[in-house]
């Protein structure tokens, strides 16, 4: 399992007994609006999430972190491999009451280091809904340009951002 720790923030692989904090935080209804549509309890769909990211760690070496502070879940980020487009995508999602601090680019930047620098990715993207103004300020925040707009998820109209490794060591 990689940690990592920012200046201000512990990112570990998320754990089962992390279910009931990540399910609050996942399913608050203003992160789940930009977030993909999940059915059932929450708690067992936090446990099943947990789980994927559980096998991306051991198969591909990345998936999303657990985003710690000060001991607290406030959310989830970093790297997640997406078969659809046979890319990673480096992603985030925090509590709302954690908004507005810098903890997303904060992570953002750490997950583009880890891939970029330990795993050798080419390219990694993100994607977000055109009106997720806020995520799209982080993603050219961290260097990252728009390219085009693609369908994921049942989501008809995403806007995708990406930057290669070559553009990202340029801006270091």
């Amino acid at each position: 399992m990689t940690l990592l720790q920012t200046e201000r923030l512990m990112l570990r692989p998320l754990v089962p007994a992390d279910a009931e904090a990540y399910a609050a935080m996942r399913f608050h209804p203003r992160v789940a609006r930009w977030l993909p549509p999940a059915s059932g309890d929450p708690v067992e769909a936090a446990r099943a999430t947990i789980a994927r990211f559980a096998a991306a760690w051991r198969d591909r070496r990345h998936a999303p972190w657990g985003i710690f502070r000060d001991g607290r879940l406030i959310g989830h980020g970093g790297l997640n491999p997406v078969p659809e487009f046979e890319r990673t995508e480096v992603l985030w999602a925090l509590h709302p009451d954690t908004w507005g601090k810098g903890y997303a680019t904060e992570v953002a930047r750490a997950a583009l280091a880890y891939g970029f620098e330990t795993l050798a990715l080419d390219l990694i993207f993100a994607i977000t809904l055109p009106d997720n103004h806020p995520s799209q300020a982080v993603m050219k925040r961290i260097g990252l340009t728009y390219r085009r707009r693609v369908e994921y998820k049942g989501f008809k109209d995403v806007v995708w951002f990406d930057i290669d490794r070559a553009a990202w060591q340029a801006r270091r």
